[in-house]
């Protein structure tokens, strides 16, 4: 029996690999060619130090030097002394060319078709079958697409959860003279290749132990559509989901319909949607999301929140947690910029 294992690092890039059961997970690195900074090998030095994001595990002898209680409590590790019992993932703060791991792999993909899914959005579908084995990613995470017959590259997020016959999605929004758009407004046909290189982010779904408060802005959904599958395909998390999905304006609006079978099938799961300017027809919640974060709740429990979307809209969360003293939380976010596609996550 063996275990899938990701490593995440501090530049995005994350690599996969199998660890055989009872096998030390240092081990198991440095045998598929993961060279994890180390020194001791003996629990004490603290060198070969990350911290577990999902799954389960146990550590054979962890010094107090190394680790302290609230280390351990936080769920770092030291990966000479860690075997684990489920697949996990595992964050390293350092950059992965230090351990001569890439993690990345540039991949083709043929254009399975193109779903207008809103007036300013839509899926694109790339069949990546061809691939030997299954393409693994955490949902969340993104790729770098090349925009089929230029240079230009463009960043999106996985709008669906890890599958073995490799169907992919991506959420794009269509901007009037953007790289990616025009490909797909007037080039783009079933069975054209897209290199992409893959998978790439620290965005990505975290040990579920406490609420989710999801908040999207946008094509930010993108990342939270593989959540959100993933959490339905497990059948949910056990704790309170709550979505926040924000757009300028309400033609921009998008797979409304996906969002509520999520109910059916994650318990405890609730979405508000919110309209910066809403129009003649629209009746729903408006302004800003802040605006409409429910305080009891934030305040009933500890929780984490998750935020995905343009820079302005996650440096207003942000301001508005620090100043409401909101305590009790941890916060994940990934900025974006439909200009070029570029991320920044933390």
């Amino acid at each position: 029996m063996s275990h899938k294992v990701a490593f995440s690092f501090a530049d995005s890039k994350t690599l996969f690999f199998d660890v055989r059961s009872g096998e030390l997970l240092l081990d198991a690195a440095l045998r598929n060619g993961v060279n994890i900074p180390l020194d001791c090998r003996e629990g004490v030095c603290g060198t070969c130090q990350g911290r577990c994001e999902t799954g389960s595990y146990t550590q054979d002898y962890v010094d107090e030097e190394a680790l302290s209680a609230d280390d351990l409590a936080a769920r770092k590790i030291l990966s000479c002394q860690t075997r684990v019992q489920s697949d996990a993932s595992f964050y390293f703060d350092f950059d992965s060319s230090l351990c001569s791991a890439g993690g990345t792999r540039l991949i083709a993909g043929q254009v399975a078709g193109v779903e207008q899914v809103s007036e300013t959005t839509a899926i694109l579908h790339l069949d990546a079958s061809a691939h030997a084995g299954r393409l693994d990613f955490l949902p969340g995470q993104y790729a770098r697409l090349n925009v089929p017959g230029t240079d230009a590259w463009r960043s999106y997020s996985f709008a669906n959860r890890p599958a073995d016959d490799n169907q992919l999605q991506f959420l794009v929004r269509l901007l009037p003279d953007g790289a990616m758009s025009n490909y797909m407004r007037e080039r783009c046909e079933p069975g054209q290749t897209i290199e992409f290189e893959a998978p790439l982010g620290t965005f990505y779904l975290r040990e579920v132990g406490r609420p989710l408060v999801m908040v999207a802005g946008g094509t930010g959904l993108s990342a939270f559509l593989g959540m959100l599958d993933d959490l339905a395909h497990k059948g949910g998390c056990g704790q309170r989901v709550h979505l926040y999905y924000g757009v300028t304006n309400a033609h921009d609006l998008c797979e409304l319909e996906r969002l509520k079978t999520y109910g059916q099938h994650i318990g405890n799961f609730t979405c508000d949607i919110v309209v910066m300017n809403p129009s003649e027809g629209w009746h729903g919640k408006t302004g800003l999301i802040p605006e409409h974060f429910d305080r009891g709740m934030l305040d009933a429990s500890p929780f984490d929140m998750y935020v995905c979307g343009p820079p302005a809209m996650v440096e207003a969360i942000k301001t508005w947690l620090a100043r409401e003293a909101v305590a009790d939380h941890r916060l994940y976010y990934e900025k974006f910029a439909d200009s070029n596609g570029a991320k920044q996550a933390a």
